[in-house]
């Protein structure tokens, strides 16, 4: 009797809480330079071979859910034989001038569309017409396959450092390292021995959570979920998407946190309280209270760190100090505030991690519910991730990559998600919106700007 693979609740529950208003899929935009001796044809001719190469698509990407519809949410995976690889790779073309706003337009639009569940839950898009001799491509693949670090790992891997390398294959094409194959095929004895050790780490999550609050009394710097101000960003949301992209150089990041003593990571989060704090102030909505972020925290050890599916990230909640106008003052709040979360973790196991995160998201899972984004304060205000990645130029068969930009999701009651990913000596901005709540998006990257530069004035 063959064996149905069955689906990890924390990847079910990215299905079970999807909707129009809700898209639970991850994204990602990358921009690349044309290579030498590129005729007219090189796109559509890349295209054709994309499509052309059913056979080489892995398990990951056949994979769909057993019962596409039901009410009671999906609980295993199928396999799907029989792709049709012209509906999951399309080749799209930028009406002109061809600008990276036109760019964003498109990859706005293809962002908040649902993905099909008969279908395995991807789709990429090979895009032409892009000024300055360069093309783009957009794809995304539904949380409950991988989570935003597995897919950009999963891009890394799909590349190459060597520009003269060719017939690589597509993302699709290229293995994960499945736990499977990592740890064996296991068995009975396995799977008791896995949970025992579940049953200890779950046993030590009710002594966590009491710790955490005993923090919060403790440390005035610590956050609970439910402290944060209501904001224009914590409404229920559309399923239409906007978005918004920009790099910055990773030099002058490392300067500040070089000067303050801090973290990258703190760096960026001081950079995005800024930007917020000048947005809400342009459009009269700035609360009186400090915006509170939720920020992903990645749960693989770095023996993992070359795995690329399923989920493992847990989540601490971080004061943003919006409001504070002294960009000093708001930097010392937000590396106080990100040091107590920290610490409140270092003991814990990462299911211990993933059980007390649970607790930090599950208000989301409810926020559909008609009345209670209205009725309830926010959890936290929004979402601000940081994912590392590739350091070094990287190229697909000769076209280099000048830029990666991930693409997120808001929830209903987190209208606006920020994700930023590393690559090539530069930190890439993806700003993720609900297109009718979040106005006047892309100006977010303009005061990303002016706050980058206040810090390097007010450190310098």
């Amino acid at each position: 009797m063959a064996r149905i693979p069955l689906m990890p609740i924390t990847d079910s529950m990215f299905l079970i809480g999807e909707s129009r208003e809700h898209p639970m899929h991850v994204g990602g935009l990358q921009l690349y330079t044309l290579p030498d001796g590129a005729g007219p044809d090189y796109l559509s001719q890349l295209y054709h071979s994309l499509v052309g190469a059913e056979e080489t698509v892995q398990q990951l990407f056949r994979k769909r859910p057993r019962r596409p519809v039901g009410s009671l949410g999906q609980w295993s995976w199928s396999t799907d034989n029989q792709l049709d690889m012209e509906y999951h790779v399309r080749f799209s073309a930028l009406p002109r001038p061809g600008r990276v706003r036109e760019l964003l337009e498109l990859v706005s639009r293809l962002h908040g569309s649902l993905l099909d569940r008969h279908r395995p839950l991807w789709e990429f898009s090979l895009i032409e017409g892009l000024e300055g001799n360069r093309f783009a491509t957009y794809s995304k693949v539904h949380h409950a396959l991988m989570d935003g670090v597995s897919s950009i790992i999963l891009a890394n891997r799909a590349l190459s450092t060597d520009s003269t390398t060719m017939g690589m294959p597509p993302v699709w094409a290229v293995p994960p390292i499945e736990k499977a194959e990592r740890n064996g095929q296991g068995g009975p004895l396995a799977l008791l021995e896995s949970l025992r050790g579940m049953t200890t780490d779950i046993a030590g999550v009710l002594p966590a959570v009491v710790k955490g609050a005993q923090t919060a009394l403790r440390e005035q710097a610590s956050v609970l979920p439910f402290q944060a101000p209501r904001t224009i960003f914590n409404v229920q949301i559309t399923g239409a998407r906007r978005f918004a992209a920009q790099k910055w150089s990773l030099d002058r990041i490392k300067a500040v946190r070089k000067a303050t003593g801090a973290t990258l990571n703190d760096v960026v989060l001081a950079m995005c309280a800024g930007a917020l704090r000048r947005y809400l102030l342009e459009l009269d909505a700035l609360p009186d209270r400090p915006l509170i972020s939720m920020v992903p925290v990645s749960l693989r050890g770095k023996q993992k760190r070359s795995e690329a599916s399923g989920n493992s990230v847990g989540a601490i909640l971080v004061n943003l100090g919006t409001h504070l106008a002294d960009p000093v003052e708001r930097f010392t709040q937000i590396t106080e505030s990100a040091q107590v979360a920290k610490r409140s973790l270092a003991e814990l196991s990462p299911l211990q991690i993933l059980a007390l995160s649970g607790l930090t998201m599950a208000p989301l899972a409810f926020a559909p519910i008609p009345g209670f984004v209205n009725l309830t304060p926010p959890p936290f205000n929004l979402i601000i991730s940081n994912v590392p990645g590739a350091q070094k130029p990287l190229f697909w068969n000769g076209a280099e990559l000048q830029g990666m930009y991930p693409l997120s999701i808001p929830y209903d009651g987190q209208a606006l998600n920020i994700t930023i990913t590393s690559y090539a000596g530069a930190l890439n901005f993806g700003l993720t919106g609900c297109r009718r709540n979040v106005p006047h998006l892309q100006r977010l990257l303009t005061h990303l700007e002016d706050s980058l530069a206040e810090l390097e004035k007010a450190v310098g």
